[in-house]
């Protein structure tokens, strides 16, 4: 490659990689365990790859983003009553678009702390859940930032 079709190369790509990230909200929804008392994480497996992840999604349009993070808790993962807290943090990934192009995302976590579940809601057919410690849940979700987060709970 020319240096000059290079610097052309990466002048024309440049625009693409300083694209700022797109933002998505995630419910890190926990019950406390029966007996101990210890925190149960609730993981469900996306429905493309069938990787452990939490709830999460697009912001929704007139909610802020505690509400959208629950909203996305109900039709994911049947939590139809929980209460969101304050910000715990952020997680970086890349997701693919239908259109095959990855788009950076830093999702918002916030914590819902679970107190109704259904066995009846919108995505029951497309995933599957599973109630972990904060640690195996660390150990099953692949983004480093949110193993952090669940590691810190």
């Amino acid at each position: 490659m020319t240096d000059t079709f290079k610097k052309a190369w990466e002048e024309l790509l440049s625009p693409f990689l300083r694209r700022p990230k797109r933002l998505q909200v995630a419910a890190l929804c926990y019950k406390q365990g029966s007996g101990n008392g210890e925190k149960k994480i609730l993981l469900i497996t996306s429905r493309d790859t069938g990787r452990w992840i939490i709830p999460k999604g697009w912001p929704i349009d007139g909610k802020n983003a505690p509400e959208a993070a629950l909203q996305e808790a109900w039709e994911e993962a049947g939590v139809r009553k929980g209460t969101a807290g304050k910000l715990l943090g952020h997680y970086d990934y890349d997701k693919e678009l239908k259109s095959g192009l990855p788009v950076a995302v830093q999702t918002l976590v916030f914590p819902v702390k679970v107190s109704e579940m259904r066995d009846d809601y919108p995505e029951a057919s497309e995933r599957s859940r599973k109630w972990v410690s904060p640690d195996e849940a660390a150990n099953m979700v692949c983004e480093p930032q949110l193993q952090d987060i669940l590691r810190n709970l």
